[in-house]
């Protein structure tokens, strides 16, 4: 009994310490998340070199607008925005279990170069009505089709985002998503974006890795 207590002891003693040594943390009381999803184990934390600095395109302030106006805090009415923590706690409650997806809403050469982790890509214009192909894509997001319309009971809770408070990928596809009935309730906006999840130094996966 003593040697199990002192096992517990000293695990603790390790632990702490290694949460201790991290001296970038998501929160003050987390340096890291880590879940599965697909049979494979993501884990999400910060750059812990605090001299780090961004050098991508990420770095970029002023982009021609329009095409690269800022958005407003909403993508659409009853859609919440959300942040950071909850994109992750999103990745942790529902992507990991199944229940929902966290989408990357731009273009497949964007996607390429990393993504949040877990994030899986539709790109926006395939959410368009024109596009052919739409019905099969709303179909694999959990709709049914009902009449001439869309039942939506079954459909999968949905995080989208694109590159930042300057892209209009995630909203667009938002607002689409909206116009054929899909449930605000079930979808979120991370307006933040790859840019501002760069900013804060945390985990990008590329889709290979």
């Amino acid at each position: 009994m003593l040697r199990l207590l002192l096992g517990a002891f000293l695990a603790l003693v390790i632990t702490n310490n290694e949460i201790l040594a991290q001296e970038v943390r998501i929160t003050p009381d987390t340096s890291s998340f880590s879940v599965e999803v697909g049979g494979k184990l993501l884990t999400i934390e910060r750059i812990q070199d605090t001299s780090h600095k961004l050098t991508t395109e990420f770095t970029k302030t002023s982009r021609p607008c329009p095409p690269f106006c800022i958005h407003p805090i909403s993508a659409a009415p009853g859609v919440a925005t959300v942040g950071e923590l909850e994109v992750i706690d999103f990745i942790e409650s529902a992507v990991a279990k199944g229940t929902g997806l966290l989408i990357d809403s731009r273009l497949p050469e964007w996607f390429a170069k990393g993504t949040i982790p877990g994030a899986v890509n539709v790109p926006f214009s395939t959410l368009e009505p024109s596009n052919p192909y739409r019905d099969q894509i709303l179909q694999a997001l959990g709709g049914a089709k009902a009449g001439a319309g869309w039942d939506f009971t079954s459909a999968r809770n949905l995080t989208l985002f694109c590159n930042g408070p300057w892209c209009d990928q995630s909203p667009r596809a938002i607002r689409n998503l909206v116009d054929a009935g899909y449930p605000t309730e079930k979808i979120q906006y991370y307006r933040g974006g790859m840019q501002l999840w760069l900013l804060l130094g945390l985990t990008v996966q590329t889709p290979s890795a």
